[in-house]
């Protein structure tokens, strides 16, 4: 058993229609590790238990694991807007949150994220960055005004397999734009961060 298997065997089961998920994600998509998974799914129900957000936006909703976690953990009149370029998912995902207990809290929106972030009028208590990891800046700045004072924007794959503790390759994008943009939130101080080392790096933003 190595230390994540230990971590999962004692945290919190996954529901059955997570489950589920997971498997069907593994049988039918090109990369499956881009789901969130066992761990990083209970722990993103957990911080929407403990914050108890009405408004949640996610940026890379993938097949929908990451987005139901949440919902989850949220009131039952929160609203979860989840944003992803991947077209051919849309009919996937639909029958997926409809299917799904929490669900009907989760407003699906396909296309470009920051075309959709500027769509939205309104204000959010939590932000879920996931998705191209060399837009992550553009996207926080585009919600960093849309969140409340003391709301939290979390931030996934902030440590992109230890590649940000190793010399990087100029012609590796992603990398470069991860430490981009974790020297970037290191140093603003319009917030408060964390990078917690939960699977591939979770950073933790609230913000002033």
């Amino acid at each position: 058993m190595n230390l994540e298997d230990y971590i999962t065997a004692h945290s919190d089961v996954e529901p059955d229609y997570l489950a589920k998920l997971n498997r069907v994600t593994h049988l039918r998509t090109i990369n499956p590790r881009m789901l969130s998974g066992h761990f990083q799914g209970r722990v993103l129900a957990m911080f929407c238990h403990m914050i108890q957000p009405k408004v949640v936006l996610e940026l890379g909703t993938f097949t929908g694991y990451s987005a139901l976690s949440m919902a989850e953990g949220m009131p039952e009149e929160g609203i979860l807007h989840t944003i992803d370029c991947d077209d051919e998912l849309e009919d996937f995902l639909n029958d997926t949150f409809a299917n799904s207990e929490h669900g009907h809290k989760i407003k699906l929106h396909i296309g470009d994220a920051l075309t959709e972030i500027g769509k939205l009028n309104e204000t959010l208590d939590l932000v879920f960055i996931d998705a191209d990891k060399r837009e992550y800046l553009a996207y926080y700045e585009a919600v960093l005004p849309k969140v409340r004072k003391g709301g939290f924007i979390l931030t996934d794959n902030t440590l992109w397999d230890e590649k940000v503790l190793k010399p990087v390759d100029p012609k590796d994008k992603d990398t470069v734009a991860i430490m981009q943009f974790n020297d970037f939130i290191a140093a603003d101080n319009r917030i408060e961060k964390v990078l917690l080392p939960i699977r591939d790096g979770l950073t933790l933003i609230r913000k002033k």
